[in-house]
């Protein structure tokens, strides 16, 4: 099934043919005839989306949302009105109070599932961050804040040929939003400053193969796949709008439409990105703080160990070897007692910097102790595993760290490096276990060699496997 749906509507034969037409696309269908009804089955099993007639025995689509309302569903499960032709009914009232659409009867079955789908997946979506930022908020991340932020960003993507200045002055008079107009050239290519929260595009039957084109490239560019997207139809045709809503518009309606209407739409798609974007933010910052060591910017024990494991598990199938080594700063705890232990953090800091500028992109560098250093290395056999790290040594050794504070001469340090080499070509490539702790215990026992032989050195534990 694609999602559950409540069909509120007082005329059996209504229900009757939703039930029947969006079966067929696979939903699971609930019914009610009153808002009481409707209440009762959501209390047995929330709906994915409601489909409500504008008048009810009992209360109108308000006062559906008042009774979600009270049972903290509000903004969780989308409301469409379905109206008769006609109907005297308050759409911008309807619209502010968070009514998703209003589709007006007799409603096009490719339009009606297209909208279906549209809001149905824009929810999904929403709840899946929410999902997400509550993981989040239990590992300690902080919460996201949505309540605040810069000025948000209408743009209206037309041709000179359409005359926009009469709804861009509008929604400017209605919105807090900045509201701006530009040709779609200007918008996809020219710098307009901060990404629009929203775009407008107007749609007729003259432009429509080029707004299809222009949906698909908003969509698919990487700083505009975020932005709200609404359809202005110059000419009513509910197959092309049913195409654009499955391409990725977030709403439609007439172009002549009330501005009014139009700013609400916009106002609840902002409010909505806006909270996305912060949920999203929370996460990527949560999982960055999760796996990154906050001094160096180094990746931690805690993402280390896991890619290690997926590298072991890529060369058993590749064949290809690869080198695992440990590296300790010598005799690190002096310059902490000595110099202080900001003259320590900034060693450590420039450290993981070197490091990372002598290793390839592809090779993993990790802080995973104190002064302790994962680096693995993938494709890498023994002799050049081994001249990687006495690079290593050197570039440590030869060039004195200078110290933010400190008037006197550079410190000096070295480092100690622990190596074994992993190939799965050998013969004794089934001898030896293959998992991350194993193959980090030999390179921490090849370590322990190079403290016991001096120091400033690579030891080989003999290749691995």
């Amino acid at each position: 099934m694609h999602g559950k749906i409540l069909v509120i509507d007082a005329i059996a034969t209504n229900r009757i043919m939703l039930r029947v037409k969006l079966e067929a696309s696979h939903y699971e269908m609930m019914q009610a005839d009153s808002i009481a009804a409707a209440m009762a089955a959501v209390a047995e099993s929330v709906p994915d989306m409601i489909l409500c007639a504008d008048m009810l025995p009992d209360g109108n689509p308000l006062r559906l949302l008042a009774r979600l309302r009270k049972a903290g569903l509000q903004g969780k499960v989308p409301v469409i009105v379905m109206a008769a032709s006609g109907a005297p009914l308050d759409r911008q009232r309807l619209f502010a109070s968070g009514i998703e659409d209003v589709l007006d009867r007799p409603i096009d079955d490719a339009l009606l599932l297209a909208r279906t789908r549209s809001v149905i997946r824009a929810y999904a979506s929403a709840s899946e961050w929410t999902l997400r930022d509550g993981t989040s908020r239990a590992l300690g991340f902080a919460e996201p804040s949505a309540e605040f932020g810069p000025r948000q960003h209408v743009c209206i993507l037309a041709e000179p040929a359409i005359d926009t200045d009469e709804l861009r002055n509008d929604l400017a008079a209605l919105m807090a939003a900045r509201v701006a107009a530009c040709t779609p050239c200007q918008g996809l290519y020219s710098d307009l400053g901060e990404v629009p929260d929203a775009f407008v595009l107007p749609v007729g039957r003259d432009n429509a193969a080029d707004m299809l084109s222009l949906l698909a490239t908003l969509r698919s560019h990487a700083v505009t796949r975020h932005s709200a997207i609404v359809i202005l139809q110059m000419d009513i045709d509910p197959r092309l709008g049913a195409q654009m809503l499955d391409m990725g518009a977030n709403d439609l309606m007439p172009f002549d439409g009330a501005p009014a209407e139009l700013a609400s739409r916009l106002e609840t798609l902002m409010a909505r990105k806006r909270m996305s974007d912060a949920l999203r933010d929370t996460v990527k910052s949560g999982v960055e703080a999760a796996v990154i060591d906050p001094l160096t910017g180094l990746h931690n024990r805690r993402y280390a160990m896991p890619h290690l494991s997926r590298i072991a598990d890529r060369a058993a199938t590749s064949r290809k070897p690869f080198a695992v080594m440990v590296a300790d700063m010598d005799h690190f705890k002096q310059i902490n007692d000595t110099h202080g232990h900001a003259a320590g953090d900034a060693v450590l800091i420039e450290t993981a910097r070197r490091l990372r500028k002598n290793l390839r992109s592809v090779d993993l560098v990790a802080r995973i102790g104190g002064e302790e250093f994962l680096i693995v290395m993938p494709g890498a056999g023994l002799n050049n595993a081994r001249k990687a790290a006495q690079r290593l040594c050197r570039m440590i050794r030869d060039a004195p760290f200078e110290v933010p504070g400190f008037d006197d001469k550079p410190l000096t340090a070295t480092i100690s490096i622990g190596l074994t080499v992993c190939d799965p070509a050998l013969k004794t490539a089934q001898t030896l276990p293959m998992t991350a702790e194993a193959l980090l215990d030999r390179a921490d026992k090849a370590l322990y060699g190079a403290k016991a032989e001096g120091r400033d050195r690579v030891t080989l534990l003999r290749p691995a496997a």
